[in-house]
This record gives C-alpha cells, sequence and structure tokens, in this order.
C-alpha cells in the first residue's frame, strides 16, 4: 500500500508528470468527461479540471482518496469531480467518458490489476473512439552485469566470521522480480523488445516471449533487466531505460540463480512467462546460456519463477490442503459473531457491547471492542 510520502515522491517526478500534462492538455476539451483511475492524490484530475474537463470521474480504492478530495477542494475544482472509492472495474458511470487516464504502473506496466483494469475501462467506461492515456507501451530485456544489486539483494553476505549458511534464504532471493538501478554500461547484450502493449486492442493480461541474445562484450550476467517505454498520446512519451533519466518507477530485474562468465559471441537465450493470477503477476524465467566458440555446450541453464520467492511452511501448506477440516480460532469465533450481527443490521455500538458480554476476557473494554468491530465494517461493509 502506497503512502501520502509514496504520492509525493510520483508528484516530483518532473519527466512522469509533464508528460502526463503534456497529453491531458493535448486530449482535454471543454465539454470533456474524464476518467481518472488509480488518482492517488489527484494530480491527473487536476489537470484534467485545468484543462477544461466539463467533469471528471475520480477513482482510487485506497483511504488517500480523502487527500485528493482535499486537495480537489483547495484548488477549486470540487463542483466538476464526483469521487469514487472502489476498483474502477464495480464503477457504473452515468455516461461514458472521453478521456480515461492512469497511471498504475509498478516498476513496469505488468502491476497488480492495471492490464485488466485497463481493458474493462476501455470496454465500459471509454465512449467508442475516446482516449486512453497511455495509448502503448513497448517493454524491453537485455542481459545485465550488475554485481552490487546482486550482492545486496539475492546473495547478501552475513558478516565475516560469523560463518552462517544463508543458501534457503538466496533460493528464494534469486527467484523474486526486484527493483534496480542500471546503467547502460552495464548491458551485455543488444535491448530486444519482448510485448508490446497496445491498449486500444488489448484483451489478455498474460504474456510470454522468447528472446536469444548474443553477448557483444565479456562480463558476468547476473541477471535480465526490464523496462518500458510508455506513449501516452502519439507525441508525448517518456521511458524508464537504463539510457534514460531515473524515474519513479526505477527498472526491473529478473536475477540469474547464479552468475555465470559470459565470452562475447556466448549465446543467451530466454523464455519469458507473466501470467496474471488473482490480483498480481507470477513470473516464469528460463535462461540458457552457450559457448560462443561452440554452441552446442551449455555453459549454464536455469529455470525460475516467482512462485518460488514465497516463504511457505508446511503448516500453512496443509491448511490449504482439499482434505483440510479447519476449525475456528478464537478470534475468528469473535468475527464470526459480529458478521452475523452485521447481517442482523445492529449498530456498531451496540455490536461492541454485546461483545464484551458475549465475550468476557477478549476486549479489555468496550472501547477496544468497538476498535475490533469498526476494523471488520471497513473491510465488509458497505
Amino acid at each position: 500500500m502506497y503512502t501520502v510520502p509514496n504520492y509525493n515522491r510520483m508528484l516530483a517526478d518532473r519527466v512522469r508528470v509533464e508528460a502526463y500534462a503534456n497529453a491531458l492538455r493535448r486530449t482535454v476539451r471543454p465539454d470533456s468527461m474524464v476518467v481518472d483511475i488509480g488518482a492517488g492524490t489527484g494530480i491527473l484530475t487536476l489537470l484534467a479540471c485545468r484543462f477544461g474537463a466539463r467533469r471528471v470521474f475520480t477513482i482510487e480504492t485506497d483511504d488517500v482518496i480523502q487527500v485528493a478530495r482535499e486537495v480537489i477542494r483547495a484548488n477549486g475544482y470540487t463542483d466538476r469531480v464526483e469521487f469514487f472509492q472502489q476498483p474502477s472495474t464495480s464503477v457504473t458511470l452515468p455516461e461514458s467518458a472521453d478521456v480515461v487516464v492512469s497511471d498504475l504502473h509498478g516498476v513496469l506496466p505488468l502491476f497488480q490489476s492495471h492490464l485488466p483494469a485497463i481493458v474493462d475501462a476501455r470496454r465500459r467506461l471509454l465512449k467508442p473512439g475516446g482516449v486512453l492515456i497511455p495509448s502503448l507501451e513497448t517493454m524491453w530485456a537485455a542481459v545485465a552485469e550488475v554485481p552490487d544489486v546482486y550482492s545486496n539483494q539475492v546473495a547478501a553476505q552475513v558478516p565475516d566470521g560469523l560463518q552462517f549458511d544463508f543458501g534457503p534464504a538466496r533460493r528464494l532471493a534469486c527467484n523474486d522480480l526486484l527493483k534496480a538501478r542500471v546503467s547502460p554500461e552495464q548491458l551485455l547484450v543488444d535491448p530486444q523488445c519482448w510485448a508490446t502493449l497496445d491498449y486500444s486492442s488489448l484483451e489478455s493480461p498474460h504474456l510470454s516471449a522468447h528472446l536469444r541474445w548474443i553477448a557483444k562484450r565479456d562480463g558476468t550476467a547476473h541477471g535480465i533487466v526490464l523496462w518500458f517505454d510508455t506513449i501516452l498520446v502519439p507525441g508525448v512519451e517518456f521511458s524508464n531505460s537504463p539510457a534514460a533519466p531515473e524515474l519513479v518507477y526505477g527498472r526491473a530485474l529478473l536475477p540469474l540463480e547464479q552468475p555465470v562468465s559470459l565470452m562475447e559471441g556466448d549465446g543467451v537465450s530466454l523464455t519469458l512467462h507473466a501470467n496474471f493470477v488473482k490480483s498480481d503477476y507470477l513470473w516464469r524465467w528460463n535462461t540458457c546460456v552457450t559457448d560462443g566458440a561452440s554452441p552446442a555446450k551449455v555453459k549454464a541453464e536455469f529455470v525460475q519463477s516467482s512462485f518460488y520467492a514465497a516463504p511457505l511452511s508446511p503448516a500453512q501448506l496443509r491448511k490449504q490442503s482439499a482434505d483440510h477440516v479447519p476449525a475456528l480460532l478464537p478470534e475468528a469465533e469473535v468475527d464470526y459473531f459480529v458478521l452475523t450481527q452485521f447481517r442482523a443490521g445492529k449498530p456498531l455500538g451496540q455490536i461492541a457491547r454485546c461483545l464484551v458480554e458475549t465475550f468476557p476476557g477478549q476486549f479489555a473494554s468496550e472501547v477496544d471492542a468497538l476498535t475490533h468491530v469498526a476494523e471488520l465494517s471497513l473491510k465488509y461493509s458497505r
């Protein structure tokens, strides 16, 4: 979950903000209806209003939407903005939009529910012929030599002299998608495009690619660096490539299981899959390094997946098995009781008093009980 300082870092990214401002300046007209998805503290809503939008529907799931409300009020645009604190896929609008704008990226456009949200917005919220911002994104990949990133995030060593084996932690870390600083000088191969996201026609959130490079110099391969180029509207674009100015997004790195020494002319092949599962992406990357002098000779081969990056205990896995018979924990009994009271239409204060009476010893006071009931109300009630 983003904090306000996180959103402030985005505001401070001059390249990003000015690009979005230029895109909205070119597309918003005095009669435009605009949808801002993932509004954060409201900068894109403000820009749409400044450029003359008749109406802006501002959508944000997080409580930071209250900050956006106050920001919009402070800038005098309250009469033109309607707020929705729910996923855009659950929003029904009174009219279709001329412009749908969003910045739902993480380190890549493949971030949480970004792509499904944009596909849904194009189908349900945007007028035929309306404008999607961004309109097109291209993702790139290259083999990189990043010893500092690798030693700090994958193969971190305990201080000299302690002599502990942290191999099990390393096995998880090398299967995780990392955020990294990478310069053009650290690339061992020429970049290749591995996916293009044309939001005017995109249907599936799942992507895959097969790439092959020839090492252009000697070095040590530590991972595959990924980045994106964005076209917001024709003529307005930016990039988080290693050659571009540093942006708030950073760059992504898929680490190799082990560093591999490359000689100029060696081959590196990659099969890459990004599959949307529930609410985020599962990454799989299979890498094979072959000898340039003898292409049939395999120098290294790795099969990796972000599935292997999650620590999993046997006890937790057993609870998810098909033959497990669950027994409610004491705290679950409390929550079950509260939810039945919700269904009965009881007010929170009355439920809190009943909690103290029904579960003596579970809560130090009625105030503590009300706090717990309020948390469940935030999670489960309308």
